[in-house]
C-alpha cells in the first residue's frame, strides 16, 4: 500500500473528529422543536432540557440570595409605587366613570357635577397611600403569590431557544474550540490506526476504528465542556472545563436574558394575577381599595343612595376588577420593564457568579449526562461509515 494511501488515514480521521464534534454541538442545540415520530426523532438537548436547567438555576440562585421577596426589595418598592401612581392618576377619573357606567349609567349621568368632582378629588388624594400600602403588602407575600417555576415553564414553552442563546452567546469561542480539537484528536487516533492497518489489514478494522474515533471525539467534546472541575496545570497549559472557565460571562448572559425575557415586572405581575394564587392577589387588591369607598362619607352615601346597598357591593367588585385591569396596563409599560430589568439581572448574575464550580456544573451537566451516550453513539456511527468508505477507497487504490 502506498504512503499516500496510508497518509489518508489520519486525514480522514481528523475530518471525522471535526465533523462528529461539530455534529454533537449542533445536536445539542437543534432542532429547537422535536422532529420525528414517537421515539424516532430528535430535539436539541438544550431546548429539551431548558426547563429543567432553568429550574435548577433559579433554585440555586434564589437559595443563595434568599427568596423572591428579597429580589423584590432590590427592585425598590417605592419606585414601583411611583410607577403605579404616575400611570393610574391621569386615568383615574376615566376608571371611575367606567365603573359607574357599568353599574348605574343613568344615575351616574344625572349625578351633579360637583358631586362627581368631589369623588374624583377624594380618589386622587387617597390613591398614593393606598398604592404604597398595596405595594408593601405584595412585597411581604410575593414569594407565596408567584409560582416562579410555573412562570418559567410557561415562558420557556414560548421561548424554547432561550437556553440556546445563553450557551451560544456566552460560549461561542469555546464551542468552536471543541470542534477544532475534535480534528486534532481524530488525527492523532487516525495516526494510531496506521500500524494496526499495516499489521492487520482486515475489512472490519477501519469501520471499527472509525466508530471508536467518532465515539471518543464526541466523548472528549462533551467532557471538555465540564471537566476538569477546577483549574489544573498540565505542562505549560492551565486547563478547566470550558464552560466552568466562563462562569462569570455565562452568569451575566443568563441573568440578562432571564431579566429581559422571563422574570420581567410585567410577567411577574401577570403570574400574580392569573396564576394559581390569583384569588389571593385579588383579595389583597380589594383590601386596599375598599377604604377608597368606605372612608369617604360623600362617596359612600352617594354610592348607597344611587345604587343601593346591593349595588354598593357590586360597585366594590367592579372597582376591584378595574384595578386588576389597570395593574396589567401599568406593568406592561416597556420603558419601566427595561428600567427594572438590570436590577433583576444584577441579583441573578451575582448569585450565579458566587456558586462553586460543582454547584455551577450541576446546573448544566445533568441535562447533557442524560443524552451524551446518544450523542457519542451517533458520532460513532458516522465514524464507522467514514471508516467503511475509507476501506473501500484503500482497497480500490491498492487494486
Amino acid at each position: 500500500m502506498s504512503d499516500l494511501a496510508l497518509l489518508s488515514l489520519p486525514i480522514m480521521a481528523a475530518t471525522v473528529g471535526w465533523f462528529t464534534n461539530w455534529l454533537a454541538i449542533k445536536m445539542s442545540f437543534y432542532p429547537v422543536q422535536f422532529i420525528g415520530v414517537g421515539i424516532l426523532g430528535w430535539q436539541g438537548v438544550i431546548p429539551r432540557k431548558a426547563e429543567k436547567m432553568a429550574h435548577i438555576c433559579i433554585d440555586r440562585t434564589l437559595q443563595q440570595f434568599g427568596d423572591l421577596n428579597s429580589v423584590y426589595n432590590k427592585l425598590e418598592p417605592q419606585r414601583i409605587a411611583e410607577q403605579v401612581i404616575s400611570q393610574v392618576t391621569p386615568r383615574l377619573d376615566e376608571y371611575i366613570d367606567e365603573v359607574m357606567y357599568e353599574i348605574q349609567p343613568v344615575l351616574w349621568d344625572n349625578l351633579p357635577l360637583f358631586v362627581k368632582n368631589r369623588i374624583y378629588q377624594w380618589a386622587r388624594e387617597q390613591l398614593p397611600s393606598r398604592v404604597e400600602e398595596l405595594v408593601e403588602d405584595f412585597g411581604d407575600d410575593l414569594d407565596e403569590l408567584v409560582d416562579l417555576k410555573a412562570l418559567l415553564s410557561r415562558e420557556l414553552e414560548k421561548h424554547p431557544d432561550l437556553m440556546n442563546r445563553i450557551f451560544q452567546q456566552a460560549g461561542a469561542v469555546e464551542l468552536q474550540s471543541v470542534i477544532n480539537r475534535g480534528a486534532i484528536i481524530g488525527g492523532i487516533l487516525g495516526a494510531a490506526l496506521i500500524p494496526l492497518w499495516i499489521r492487520f489489514p482486515e475489512p472490519w478494522l477501519l469501520p471499527v476504528g472509525g466508530f471508536a474515533i467518532g465515539f471518543l471525539t464526541n466523548w472528549v467534546a462533551i467532557t471538555l465542556i465540564f471537566a476538569p472541575l477546577r483549574p489544573r496545570r498540565i505542562l505549560f497549559w492551565k486547563v478547566q472545563g470550558l464552560f466552568l472557565r466562563r462562569q462569570p460571562e455565562i452568569s451575566d448572559v443568563w441573568a440578562r436574558l432571564v431579566a429581559d425575557e422571563l422574570i420581567t415586572v410585567e410577567k411577574v405581575a401577570d403570574a400574580m394575577l392569573n396564576g394559581r394564587h390569583g384569588d389571593r392577589t385579588r383579595a389583597i387588591i380589594q383590601k386596599h381599595l375598599r377604604p377608597l369607598l368606605d372612608n369617604s362619607v360623600v362617596m359612600k352615601l352617594t354610592a348607597q343612595v344611587t345604587v343601593g346597598m346591593t349595588g354598593y357591593t357590586e360597585l366594590k367588585k367592579a372597582m376591584n376588577q378595574k384595578a386588576v385591569l389597570a395593574t396589567k396596563d401599568v406593568f406592561s409599560d416597556p420603558a419601566f420593564n427595561r428600567e427594572r430589568a438590570p436590577i433583576v439581572a444584577e441579583v441573578l448574575s451575582g448569585q450565579m457568579r458566587a456558586l462553586g464550580p460543582s454547584e455551577f456544573q450541576d446546573i448544566l451537566r445533568p441535562a447533557f449526562r442524560e443524552e451524551e451516550l446518544q450523542l457519542m453513539i451517533v458520532g460513532g456511527i458516522f465514524g464507522a461509515l467514514a471508516g467503511l468508505v475509507q476501506f473501500v477507497s484503500l482497497v480500490h487504490l491498492s487494486f
